[in-house]
């Protein structure tokens, strides 16, 4: 059995946000957020990593990230293109942001050859949560009439932010830790000391239980969801192109979803009690800088993070 790899979704400009937040040191010595999701996943035992960027930042990808930690783990590339279509569909002339993230680990597909867990790259999750979804992968399921994967859960409240509205998935989880559903959600937001979420651009709110679990995109699998997702990307497209063609995404959970109603897949939940944190917003980032300044006074990371490594 393959050692799992890591794959990290870091084609994203960060429009909110303003600039390449993937390349905005958050630690002491400049580190960024995902020096620190590197360093977690190295300790729980992956030894590749596959980042998949967007051909126009790959200089600066590489000379910021890509360089620098190719000295402590092996790194690959990959790179999403809105182009990337399958054998007969155009993309529409109007289209300008990429498909989603379904789209951007489809990307990876030439360069996955294991089971692969999917990361944010500009969210910070925790050493635990590495630690939790790698041994999960790395144990043999004797169940061969179902695909096996795991979603790291998070608690809604340790991942919003004070400065603006966030897209979370939203999962419902049955008596045996199995995820039964999970639908995307793009606007959430804390108002007061609740939290609620709207379909319909802010014109109908609906209140969300601090204590619901939601996926950040932390996702084991096995290496045979790629061909899952090229199943269904076909069918997506269908729809999109006739709906919505310019803003249509294919999202991860989406995939999952249709997994699971399809009995195909069982998704363990690997319930996560850790904080998120990361940069939606330029306001985010003196939160991260204080909770990573925390984290090394308790000694969970060194002060200079690659030193101690080199």
């Amino acid at each position: 059995m393959k050692k799992p790899i890591l794959v990290v979704m870091a084609a994203g400009m960060g429009s909110r946000y303003g600039g390449l937040k993937q390349l905005d040191p958050v630690g002491p010595t400049g580190e960024l957020i995902i020096d620190y999701s590197i360093f977690d996943a190295r300790r729980a035992g992956f030894e590749s990593v596959v980042f998949i960027i967007k051909r126009e930042i790959e200089d600066a990808f590489k000379e910021a990230i890509g360089n620098r930690l190719s000295k402590f783990i092996d790194v690959r590339y990959a790179f999403q293109q809105i182009g990337d279509l399958p054998e007969g569909y155009e993309m529409p002339s109007e289209r300008t942001k990429p498909w989603g993230t379904a789209h951007a680990v489809r990307s990876a597909r030439t360069v996955i050859d294991a089971p692969f867990v999917v990361i944010n790259a500009d969210d910070y999750y925790g050493r635990n949560a590495f630690q939790t979804v790698y041994d999960y992968l790395s144990t043999p399921h004797n169940d061969t009439t179902q695909h096996h994967y795991a979603m790291v859960g998070y608690l809604l409240k340790n991942t919003v932010t004070e400065h603006g509205h966030v897209a979370r998935g939203v999962c419902q989880v049955d008596d045996t830790n199995n995820l039964t559903e999970v639908c995307e959600y793009v606007r959430i937001e804390k108002q007061g000391d609740s939290i609620a979420c709207t379909e319909d651009e802010g014109n109908t709110w609906k209140s969300l239980s601090d204590d619901t679990v939601v996926s950040m995109n932390l996702w084991g699998f096995e290496q045979n969801f790629l061909q899952e997702i090229d199943v269904q990307f076909p069918a997506f497209l269908d729809n999109a192109l006739s709906q919505n063609p310019t803003k249509a995404e294919f999202f991860l959970p989406s995939v999952v979803s249709t997994l699971i109603q399809e009995n195909k897949a069982q998704v363990k939940v690997l319930t996560c009690d850790e904080k998120w944190y990361g940069v939606t917003y330029q306001q985010d980032k003196p939160v991260v800088v204080s909770a990573i300044a925390d984290k090394i006074k308790q000694g969970l990371y060194p002060a200079n993070l690659w030193e101690a490594n080199v």
